[in-house]
């Protein structure tokens, strides 16, 4: 059953063929399909899966490249190969096809009309294309609904506070757009904005940025790569963490009630390219939190290193990707 969120009462038709032992298998492009929209629906029936494009090890294995990284060679190709996944992203069409600009154009386009606008019944368009355009832009950064509000209105849009916050649901309800929490250890907290933006491909960005800007990019594949893994450990999940003085860790990986590990990623290529405030950050969100496992992925710089007394692993962004696991 495919695009079921769009018909009425697919439950009870669902519940009907598990009722006479039939598998089932429904697929949509609607967060309302995700585990916590669905368990009321099919009373605990379910298992749901958020499928994502291409992952790095797959997009290799679509391109017939080994992911054998031993000899220096094949290093440099995996390398080449991961800068071209990060500007093309991992749609499957756009891995296999040569006409990838204009494919991701119409991708675009496709979601901003039909699960954005037709779906939701959005009335103004304008506003509408104003926010997706200023949110595909600004991926990999933190927004909040005030400044968005005043970026908006300062490109001539009209609109209250309430639209906007309905506009900026719709858009996440469409997972082509996620919306990162901070962490708090209080649990209404951690609903509030500010958010940090991410897409479901960075191949997305190609249509929208002027330049490549591979920190960013970076950043975005690791929050996918997190997301694959926690539709394999369900108890699994991440935040970034801020304080009040602007120190900030890109991702805090959460497993139950434990603080499992912290994350910074930067496109460094050696020890001296690697900014010496995402380090004081990691040190003092692991001291605050009790973190020990922290990681910096990095574009080309692996080491172990100790720093005030607390040791942080510098992991290649490929060697991550490449994992058997993220954690």
């Amino acid at each position: 059953m495919d695009e079921v969120q769009n018909a009425e009462s697919w439950e009870t038709l669902a519940r009907s063929l598990l009722n006479r032992g039939l598998d089932v298998f429904i697929t949509g492009s609607s967060s309302r399909l995700l585990s916590r929209e669905i368990a009321t629906q099919l009373r605990g029936r379910s298992v749901s899966y958020l499928l994502l494009p291409f992952s790095f090890r797959e997009y290799l294995t679509a391109k017939n490249i080994s992911v054998e990284t031993g000899l220096l060679e094949g290093l440099g190709r995996v390398k080449r190969e991961l800068r071209n996944y990060l500007e093309e992203g991992g749609f499957p069409e756009i891995v296999l096809e040569e006409e990838k600009e204009r494919i991701l154009k119409e991708y675009v386009d496709l979601v901003f009309f039909k699960d954005f606008v037709e779906r939701h019944k959005v009335r103004s368009i304008t506003l509408a294309r104003l926010l997706f355009n200023h949110i595909m832009q600004n991926f990999s950064r933190e927004t909040s609904i005030r400044s968005l509000e005043r970026k908006l209105s300062s490109e001539g849009a009209r609109f209250n506070v309430t639209t906007l916050y309905r506009y900026v649901e719709n858009l996440e309800d469409t997972v082509f757009v996620f919306f990162l929490r901070k962490f708090s250890l209080k649990a209404h907290e951690r609903e509030t904005w500010p958010r940090k933006v991410y897409l479901a491909d960075t191949g997305l960005t190609r249509v929208f940025r002027t330049s490549p800007d591979y920190g960013r990019l970076m950043e975005n594949t690791v929050f996918l790569h997190l997301l694959r893994e926690s539709n394999k450990s369900p108890l699994l999940s991440f935040y970034y963490w801020k304080d009040y003085q602007q120190n900030e860790v890109d991702f805090l990986v959460k497993e139950g009630l434990r603080i499992k590990q912290l994350i910074q990623v930067t496109h460094a290529s050696g020890k001296d390219e690697v900014d010496k405030r995402e380090v004081k950050a990691l040190l003092k969100a692991g001291r605050e939190l009790k973190c020990k496992d922290l990681r910096v992925i990095t574009w080309d710089y692996e080491d172990e290193a100790e720093i005030e007394n607390r040791k942080i692993r510098f992991i290649p962004l490929w060697k991550q990707l490449l994992a058997g696991k993220s954690t």
